[in-house]
């Protein structure tokens, strides 16, 4: 009301009448007209994003335009933030319509969150994290699932794949059977559909290892295992600029 009316009546007597202090309008007037660092960043991006998809006249999903940040403007950003900014701005890829499938759907299975963000483990084996992360290189994407122990920070297991897919999970998780024993240990991770999967939870009960996932929608709730990929595309992936599969591949298992 105040601002609206500040053209034709003093402010003093406006802030007097609404009962608030001359200061304290002054300093939301102030905060009103400051983006925060990340809206900023983000502002900026959704120009790039907007850019690239009318370029390629909105065939670019939020995959492609991550690889097109990168190569023009060496800008490396989440696929799930690119994502979230093609949804604020109101686009997305111009895909053909899938055939309705009328088979049996399957079915899924969703597990507490028993983890609850306690990323402290008293002993090895006893709190495991796990995750899939994107890897580019080229024009293409690997995809990386891996174990990851809270007590020590070590990777347990790791699987390499050009498919994001429920048979990517299962091998990492055989991986890691095979070199601890397993039973009474919690394994956390997201509700991606490899981990809601029937062959999963059945892979984990017959090893005894308990089952945990976050709440929906809320990366935080696995923010160890977001924090290693983190840091691992910054140390390794922003320094260099992987054209084949098989240079992202060693770098992996380098850096690992």
């Amino acid at each position: 009301m105040i601002q609206s009316m500040s053209a034709r009546y003093a402010v003093s007597l406006l802030c007097h009448l609404a009962g608030v202090s001359r200061s304290g309008y002054y300093k939301w007037q102030r905060q009103q007209g400051r983006l925060t660092k990340r809206q900023q960043e983000n502002e900026q991006l959704k120009t790039k994003i907007m850019s690239c998809w009318k370029q390629s006249r909105g065939i670019y999903g939020y995959l492609r335009i991550v690889v097109y940040l990168r190569k023009k403007y060496r800008i490396y950003v989440n696929h799930k933030r690119v994502y979230r900014l093609m949804k604020e701005l109101g686009i997305r890829s111009v895909i053909r319509k899938k055939k309705p499938y009328f088979g049996k759907k399957e079915a899924y299975v969703i597990s507490e969150n028993i983890l609850n963000r306690e990323f402290h483990a008293a002993r090895p084996l006893e709190k495991w994290v796990t995750d899939i992360t994107y890897l580019p290189f080229g024009q293409s994407f690997l995809y990386l699932s891996t174990i990851y122990d809270l007590y020590n920070n070590e990777v347990i297991a790791y699987k390499i794949s050009p498919r994001n897919d429920i048979r990517l999970v299962l091998d990492t998780v055989k991986k890691a059977i095979q070199k601890r024993k397993t039973r009474g240990i919690l394994l956390h991770s997201d509700r991606g559909f490899q981990y809601t999967s029937k062959p999963y939870h059945r892979l984990l009960k017959r090893h005894g290892i308990k089952v945990s996932m976050s709440r929906k929608g809320n990366c935080h709730d696995n923010a160890c295992m977001e924090s290693f990929f983190s840091h691992f595309k910054s140390e390794s992936l922003r320094l260099h600029h992987y054209t084949d599969q098989k240079q992202l591949v060693d770098e992996i298992h380098r850096y690992i």
